[in-house]
């Protein structure tokens, strides 16, 4: 094992060409780390086009199919479907609540949305969330 003299200052970095910094104190050993030069212009972030497909995708899969999905289960504009999904949680949440659904409760914001469609802040949160996933489940292996 080397000696360290504890008086004696190690000497300042310096750099090579080719982005190399060497720091050296004496006889003491050699640390050296290469750090890799970014390419010009190079974006950090997706490295292949279906990754940006797969966001776009995901965002736009989600606000539209959502009211698809709300009108499938039982949420229409004319009221909840007889006999549906819709119909069932409506039938579940009254029963809890004693005889009727209560303002605010999954339920009633569903049948808002199912009715009235979605506002801008609602797509907008939705479009959010589908991008997410859409860029989770396309994303490369890298």
């Amino acid at each position: 094992m080397e000696s360290v003299n504890p008086n004696e200052k190690p000497a300042k970095p310096t750099e090579d060409s080719d982005s190399s910094f060497t720091r050296s104190a004496g006889s003491q050993k050699t640390c050296s780390v290469s750090i890799p030069d970014p390419t010009p212009g190079e974006l950090h972030g997706p490295k292949e086009g279906v990754d940006i497909f797969g966001y776009v995708i995901g965002g736009v899969a989600a606000v539209v199919a959502a009211p698809v999905v709300l009108g499938a289960v039982g949420f229409t504009g004319a009221g909840i479907a007889a006999g549906s999904v819709a119909a069932k949680m409506m039938s579940a949440a009254a029963i809890a609540n004693g005889g009727g659904v209560a303002a605010g409760s999954l339920v009633a914001t569903l049948q808002s949305a199912g009715a009235a469609g979605l506002s801008a802040s609602s797509n907008a949160l939705l479009g959010a969330a589908g991008s997410a996933m859409g860029g989770w489940l396309c994303g490369s292996d890298d």
